[in-house]
């Protein structure tokens, strides 16, 4: 998994200066260890060379433990056996591994196979080394392996653990910051959505009764001042541009249909007295229009949405009209029946002399069939059989599971990626950290010396000596180191007790040592052997019987 340098890209050091200082580190380590008994105490000169070898190849492991981290692991495993001081370069290479491989099945079998790896070359090289046997090199390299490989792998899983759950949440954060600044995107939209329909539902209803009168007027004065028809004629043309450039001012803001939000309300909108001022409006316009409303008043349903969508239907189908079918007979019917709101505006046809405008946008109908179905109700429009129009909306009162308008996003700050905040943090937060980290690193690798010299120890201890030769090889001429290994520890009280009874010593022995004992022979004396040194060397065994006293 790629992760991001803690120094700003000015700041980050030369490569060659982290891998001057990363074998200048190693190095000093293996030898300290080394030098500290970590290898055999008599080394011939060729298993110097080896050393050396084994050195140079766990250097160059350490290296590229970035680019490979599987191989160098297992690698400088295989090289543990031959050089134990190499276990604290081994152990950076395992922590390295662990960390960067995410995948647990494959790093489990990489720090178990590095583990059998060290194991078994310890064994198999102890004896060719000179270090011992290779029940000595297998119990030393099971300890020196799981203090390496296996420790600094548990460690090196959490720290790629953790490495990956910021990379995680950093994604997630980036994540989040983009949903809000689309959020943000969306309710600018919205907002110029709602514009584009107060602009459409005011602006266009205005226009059209100004366009309605402006015709009348035209063919008014087309009779009775010829003179000032142009003038009527200006006024129409003007309106009609004026609706040409609103639509085309709607194009820009956006779709229409959304709703506009609670701004654009009143509390009397879409109540009795405000349908019938809309129903007046268009009277003065030329319409003749009816309204029967049947049912409470609406003043007193919660929420402002059906008011809202009521309002919205009856002006919406009453522009169309003065567009579409000047002069056409309008009834207008409200029926609240306490669940529910049905709105029928229906037109008949228009008469044959008065003029339509044909100034609609196209977008008005589909307005209104988007805003009855986010209360929950449902919209249809058509011609009917006689050559009018009816518009129905069957609105719900009561709560329902439209779609959730989206609500304005607070806008996000721009995001820091973690480059960014490395170059921000500056150059005392940057030694800061890496201090801290270096304080670690060395704390990490003092603990593992420590243990490394435990566990030595502790196998040393264990390591058994030559082997010992039995009883009755022990003959005359050995040197007395020999013999000593043989024997138990000189006993006063058996050389007390043979005082008086032991036989003549030989000429030129010096000394004479009685082991301790405690057989008896047939006749019930106490068997004594003595060995009698002339200088270092053994110069005769005599054994004899001691009487016990009554």
């Amino acid at each position: 998994m790629p992760r991001t340098s803690a120094f700003p890209p000015a700041a980050r050091p030369h490569p060659w200066l982290r891998i001057c200082a990363e074998l200048g580190v190693a190095g000093a380590l293996m030898v300290f260890m080394d030098s500290q008994g970590f290898q055999a105490a008599a080394v011939p000169v060729p298993t110097r060379a080896v050393k050396l070898l084994a050195g140079a190849l766990v250097l160059a492991l350490l290296l590229v433990r970035r680019r490979y981290p599987v191989s160098a692991l297992l690698g400088a495993a295989a090289l543990l056996g031959v050089l134990p001081a190499a276990g604290l370069p081994l152990a950076l290479i395992a922590f390295a591994t662990a960390r960067r491989v995410p995948d647990p099945r494959r790093r489990i079998v990489a720090l178990l196979a590095a583990y059998g790896l060290a194991v078994l070359t310890s064994a198999l090289c102890a004896r060719p080394l000179g270090a011992g046997s290779w029940q000595y090199g297998l119990a030393l390299g099971a300890l020196l392996a799981g203090v390496t490989v296996i420790l600094p792998g548990l460690v090196g899983a959490a720290a790629g653990q953790q490495d990956r759950l910021v990379t995680a949440l950093a994604e997630r954060t980036a994540a989040a910051e983009e949903a809000q600044r689309l959020a943000d995107s969306e309710s600018r939209i919205h907002e110029r959505s709602r514009i584009a329909a107060e602009m459409h539902d005011l602006v266009g209803h205005r226009l059209s009764l100004i366009s309605l009168h402006a015709g009348g007027l035209e063919l008014a004065l087309a009779k009775q001042a010829p003179e000032l028809r142009e003038e009527a004629v200006l006024v129409r043309t003007a309106t009609r541009d004026a609706m040409r450039e609103l639509r085309d001012v709607l194009g820009v803001l956006g779709p229409l249909g959304r709703d506009t939000g609670t701004t654009a309300l009143t509390d009397a909108t879409g109540t009795r007295p405000d349908i019938e001022a809309l129903v007046a409006e268009s009277r003065s316009g030329g319409i003749p229009v009816t309204l029967t409303w049947s049912g409470p008043d609406l003043d007193e349903v919660e929420g402002q949405s059906v008011r809202r969508a009521v309002h919205r239907v009856v002006r919406e189908s009453l522009t169309n009209v003065h567009r579409y079918a000047p002069g056409a007979p309008v009834t207008v019917t409200v029926d609240h029946t306490g669940d529910q709101v049905r709105t029928v505006v229906r037109n008949g046809p228009p008469p044959a002399s008065a003029p339509a405008t044909g100034l609609g946008t196209g977008r008005g109908l589909t307005g209104l069939r988007e805003r009855v179905g986010l209360t929950g109700g449902g919209f249809t429009a058509g011609p009917t059989a006689d050559g009018g129009f009816e518009v129905t909306a069957t609105i719900p009162t009561g709560p329902h599971d439209g779609p959730p308008s989206p609500a304005p996003a607070r806008r996000p700050e721009a995001a820091t990626s973690a480059e960014e905040f490395a170059q921000s943090e500056g150059w005392s937060g940057i030694l800061q950290r890496r201090l801290g980290g270096a304080i670690t690193a060395l704390v990490a690798l003092g603990g593992l010396s420590v243990m490394m010299a435990f566990a030595v120890g502790l196998v040393s201890q264990a390591r058994p000596g030559p082997e010992i030769p039995p009883l009755h090889e022990v003959t005359v001429g050995m040197h007395r180191k020999d013999v000593l290994r043989t024997l138990s520890l000189d006993s006063p009280a058996v050389r007390a007790a043979a005082e008086g009874h032991e036989p003549p010593r030989p000429q030129g022995v010096t000394d004479c040592v009685f082991p301790y004992t405690n057989e008896m022979s047939d006749t019930g004396e106490l068997e004594v052997t003595r060995y009698c040194f002339a200088g270092d060397t053994l110069a005769a065994v005599d054994r004899f019987g001691v009487p016990l006293a009554p």
